[in-house]
């Protein structure tokens, strides 16, 4: 069986590992702590260990460490 089948359309519960995630409880999708988009699983690239936080994609990464005061100041 495929690792996300049989699971239905519903949220996962992850925990989120450097490089790694694991599925505490399982789900087809995770919500996307910055713009509340829904991310299938298979297509989950960027996340934060700190945080504990998924992320649609490398801007929405970018603003929430933005936002947390993780990136150096840019002048």
């Amino acid at each position: 069986m495929n690792l996300f089948e049989g699971h239905g359309n519903r949220e996962a519960k992850i925990r989120y590992l450097d490089g790694d995630f694991q599925i505490l409880s399982p789900g087809s999708y995770v919500v996307c702590a910055m713009t509340g988009k829904q991310v299938p699983l298979d297509e989950l690239r960027y996340w934060s260990v700190a945080r504990q936080e998924p992320y649609a994609d490398v801007a929405s990464a970018l603003e929430a460490d933005r936002r947390a005061g993780v990136l150096p100041n840019q002048r």
